[in-house]
């Protein structure tokens, strides 16, 4: 059985072809390390030779420039090891970020539509930047400042034992207040971190819906369920805070506290007689000093607790099932007529499609019809593998897609949903994303044939003109015209359109049928169809309901023998009869 990889395991990973550079920071971290604790040394002798009435000043001189060299030394070499450690560190986040980018296009839809938009935001943006300390400061930090601690202590030992063991008096007391804070951190964090998410998806579902919040007048309804949302994670982080402060203040007062054992067992010791007070100014001043590297240590603590979870989150996202497909075409495609074949689809426990089998032809314009929820624009969303199949097999010619490579899949379906995205940028980009090596001229000669030259002309800025967020700066039927001409420029042999003249007044649809009808000229024409109207010249026309086919057939064809279909078709014309005579 595959086993899940561990936290060290996934950050090696990460680390990747940088894991060099982290090597050098290490040891560059390292001589730093030594050479921040040769001043204690240094100093030591200073103070020695003056308790001992040394009058050379050359010899303080020479300690005095030693220092300086030493000072020196230590900065030049922890800047080289800070330098290569941030530069390979945020190397490290871009790529998990554009991994994270990347398994989304992999990923069926309805597994990244369960991650709110919120929560994805804090995945891809706030916890792989959380891990930026652990990677850039706890990992070539940790190991030195633990070597050098060490040996500072096996050092004192060598010096005297007795007072190195009187140095480690407080240790034991600060280590378990330390302990202490961790109690409960795991529990504590996951639920700090649950209410974060839970903020940060309501804060973009109350900028996303103040449309209808300030609509409908559930402004306060909604803010109150924001700020609850914000209260409850404010309370998480204080809760928290309070479990952890007492132990937090014994800790950092007590474990630094070193001269509570070396000053009284020191001077106990010089009164008898047994320690030389040069030894004695020696171990306070070591004593001193291997504390630094230790309170280092513990200051990345949190850092360290935390890091499971964090890796844990951004991981969950990773592990999560690709697409089944190959990397690498087994046969050309030829044919582009679609096939299903016995297709049952459910999404979670739902059935939405079952024993689905029909053919859209090549050349042809078949359109699929049925009441709301009946499954058709599930269909349009197999075909272009925005779902997998799993039971049953969809084919273009004779091929499987499940052995075609997602981008080949890709650069052969259009998909153009009823939702249509823009991107906050230019109009003209908006367009050549169909086909990124267009240029200018191409985007506006397609631009013209969907009909949304004149418009586009009409802006402030023409092709110029940003679209806004998710071309919010636009109306509804010229973010679908723009839509279309994408998909033209795609010139993609089978296109799907899922209900593309969904929110269009009459001009507009009339604008994009004529739109359409140059963009399928000799293509695979698959229509998801509300406006019955507007596929009733369809070649064939699919009636979809509960997840099964109905029937199949021409307009004529249909109205004469699919209850249905006549049915569908009734309402269509009463509901645009009643909209005519108002």
């Amino acid at each position: 059985m595959e086993t899940k990889k561990g936290t060290l395991s996934w950050l090696v990973d990460f680390s990747g072809k940088h894991l060099k550079e982290y090597v050098f920071s290490i040891i560059f971290a390292v001589i730093s390390a030594i050479f921040s604790i040769a001043p204690y040394f240094v100093v030591a002798r200073l103070i020695t030779w003056l308790v001992n009435g040394e009058k050379d000043w050359n010899l303080y001189l020479s300690g005095i420039l030693s220092l300086l060299g030493i000072w020196a030394a230590k900065e030049v070499f922890a800047a080289i090891s800070t330098l290569l450690s941030h530069r390979a560190t945020y190397a490290v986040l871009s790529e998990i970020r554009k991994r994270i980018a990347v398994k989304l296009t992999k990923q069926q839809l309805g597994d990244v539509f369960d991650i709110p938009s919120g929560e994805m935001k804090d995945i891809m943006i706030d916890k792989v930047v959380s891990i930026e300390s652990m990677l850039a400061h706890v990992v070539p930090q940790i190991l030195p400042n633990i070597l050098i601690s060490f040996g500072m202590v096996v050092y004192l030992f060598v010096v005297d034992w007795r007072m190195a063991l009187a140095s480690l008096i407080t240790l034991p007391v600060g280590g378990l207040a330390f302990m202490g804070i961790m109690i409960g951190y795991e529990k504590n964090y996951n639920n700090f971190t649950q209410k974060n998410r839970v903020m940060n998806a309501t804060a973009v579902e109350y900028i996303n819906g103040i449309e209808v919040i300030k609509t409908f007048n559930q402004t306060s309804s909604s803010y109150e369920k924001f700020t609850r949302a914000a209260q409850d994670a404010a309370d998480a982080a204080i809760n928290w805070m309070k479990t952890c402060s007492s132990f937090m203040s014994v800790g950092m007062s007590v474990f630094p506290a070193v001269m509570v054992g070396v000053l009284p067992i020191g001077c106990y010791l010089g009164i008898i007689g047994t320690l030389e007070l040069d030894v004695f100014i020696f171990v306070i001043i070591l004593a001193v000093g291997f504390m630094l590297p230790f309170i280092t240590v513990m200051s990345f603590t949190d850092d360290i607790a935390k890091i499971g979870t964090v890796i844990g989150e951004i991981t969950e996202v990773l592990e999560k099932p690709e697409l089944e497909r190959p990397d690498e075409s087994v046969e050309k495609l030829s044919k582009f007529d679609v096939t299903l074949k016995n297709i049952n689809f459910a999404y979670k426990d739902k059935l939405v499609l079952e024993d689905v089998s029909t053919v859209f032809k090549e050349g042809e314009v078949t359109a699929i019809v049925g009441p709301s929820g009946s499954g058709k624009s599930t269909i349009g969303k197999l075909i272009a593998s925005l779902w997998d199949v799993k039971d049953g097999a969809i084919y273009i010619g004779k091929t499987d897609i499940r052995k075609i490579p997602l981008k080949e899949l890709n650069s052969t379906v259009a998909y153009v949903s009823q939702d249509n995205y823009l991107f906050d940028d230019t109009i003209r980009n908006n367009i050549r994303m169909g086909r990124l090596d267009a240029t200018d001229k191409e985007v506006e000669v397609v631009a013209k044939k969907s009909g949304c030259h004149d418009f586009i002309m009409g802006l402030e800025k023409g092709y110029e003109t940003i679209a806004g967020g998710a071309g919010g700066h636009l109306s509804g039927g010229e973010r679908q015209r723009i839509s279309i001409a994408r998909a033209m420029l795609k010139n993609a042999p089978i296109i799907i359109l899922d209900e593309a003249t969904a929110y269009t007044d009459p001009e507009s649809e009339a604008v994009i049928q004529r739109a359409i009808s140059k963009l399928v000229e000799g293509k695979t024409l698959i229509v998801i169809a509300h406006r019955l109207s507007t596929i009733s010249d369809s070649d064939k026309i699919l009636v979809v309901s509960a997840g099964k086919i109905d029937g199949e057939g021409t307009h004529k064809a249909l109205i004469k023998n699919n209850g249905l279909y006549r049915n569908l078709w009734a309402a269509h014309i009463q509901s645009k009869d009643n909209t005519l005579w108002r």
